[in-house]
């Protein structure tokens, strides 16, 4: 957690009993130099909106979506005056169930409604929203953003279904995936694993200046889906036009579109089939990037010869630390994947991040191992959601 956010907390908690909303947001407002913005205070590294209930449940307005919006870039409280207590809660949009208030109309091109204190979730995968918690939950959240969560909150508010199917395979086809494991491992210990990282290498060692000024885009989507195509681009036009750009820094990244597809990078040897996600770690940045879409997996494992691959590429500034490449049921990658299956609709079992710091340990100490009896456990509590 941030040493501005522990502050907050701290200072909020000193409050206890002060029973005052106007009294504590002037306090608060005064004491870390907040900008007022109707009912939300601000600043770079948070927004809080102050809230009074006589108890820890409350099903007040809070705010509209539209202004959530604002400032769901920066962990978003709401705090909670009670008569004896201060409670803070993080009300970004992954932490909401729904949106209550006016939102008839909310669609993903017509942002509406309100959310009240009830829409709030108090607990997300069993983590509970407490501060103890907050560095870890905001993490997922940054992963997700406003887009990841609008088609979510629009088909729990309205009853609309967002486009996609969830997968439901045949006998075969879950005996394929369950005996994706074996393949694996049969993977990371065959000749094959080396002549796939090579070709991954060399492309990281080619571009590897491209990369390091791509390094320093803030965007974080931005800043992965250019290193992405650097790396593992097709159009060897376009990754020019965006290695000029990079180097001018005057004219604009090309617009263009990555597709929605489970890898980046696709490879087939005689004996396997494999898809390779090509990912960035920033080591020096503390955050959860995305894993992949749990129906999108699964389809693909179907295949008798799938094998879904990792290459993570970790860079500090001005250097590329390292690269690393392995399976999806990596013992250590296993283990620091998160399901996040609330935020599934009826077409969809979610979606899966990964802890950064399990990729940071990855990256500076390769491992490859694969337990096989873990793996399977993982892919059947998957393709029972």
């Amino acid at each position: 957690m941030s040493n501005i956010i522990e502050q907050l907390v701290k200072f909020v908690k000193e409050q206890d009993t002060i029973n005052d909303k106007g009294k504590l947001s002037s306090l608060v407002m005064e004491k870390f130099s907040l900008t007022k913005d109707r009912s939300v205070f601000y600043c770079d590294e948070f927004a809080v909106r102050f809230s009074a209930s006589g108890s820890s449940s409350f099903g007040n307005t809070v705010l509209s979506l539209s202004n959530l919006q604002k400032v769901d870039d920066r962990p978003f409280f709401v705090c909670l005056v009670t008569p004896s207590v201060n409670y803070l809660l993080l009300a970004n949009s992954t932490f909401l169930k729904k949106i209550s208030h006016s939102s008839q109309e909310l669609r993903e091109n017509n942002i509406k409604g309100s959310f009240n204190g009830s829409d709030i979730m108090r607990e997300l995968e069993g983590v509970t929203n407490i501060p103890e918690n907050f560095e870890k939950l905001f993490n997922i959240h940054a992963a997700l953003g406003f887009d990841g969560n609008l088609a979510r909150l629009v088909e729990a508010t309205n009853n609309i279904s967002p486009s996609g199917v969830k997968f439901a395979p045949n006998e075969i086809q879950i005996s394929n995936i369950l005996e994706a494991p074996v393949r694996a491992s049969n993977f990371i210990n065959s000749n094959e694993i080396g002549i796939l990282k090579n070709e991954l290498d060399e492309k990281v060692e080619k571009f590897k200046n491209e990369i390091l000024l791509a390094a320093l885009i803030e965007n974080v989507n931005v800043r992965g889906r250019i290193i992405q195509y650097l790396i593992a681009g097709e159009d060897e036009r376009l990754r020019q036009e965006i290695i000029l750009a990079l180097k001018s820094r005057t004219r604009g990244i090309p617009q263009f579109k990555t597709e929605n597809a489970l890898g980046d990078y696709s490879k087939e040897f005689t004996g396997f089939l494999t898809e390779t996600d090509v990912k960035t770690k920033i080591m020096i940045l503390d955050s959860n990037p995305k894993a992949y879409n749990l129906d999108k997996v699964l389809e693909f494992l179907s295949l008798d010869r799938s094998v879904f691959t990792f290459y993570f590429v970790g860079i500090e500034p001005n250097k590329i630390v390292g690269t690393v490449l392995v399976s999806m049921f990596q013992d250590d990658l296993l283990h620091s994947t998160i399901l996040l299956r609330h935020w599934a609709g009826r077409n969809s079992r979610g979606v899966s991040q990964f802890e950064g710091k399990a990729i940071e340990k990855l990256i500076l100490n390769p491992k490859e191992n694969v337990d096989i009896k873990k793996s399977v456990s993982f892919l059947e509590k998957v393709l029972a959601l």
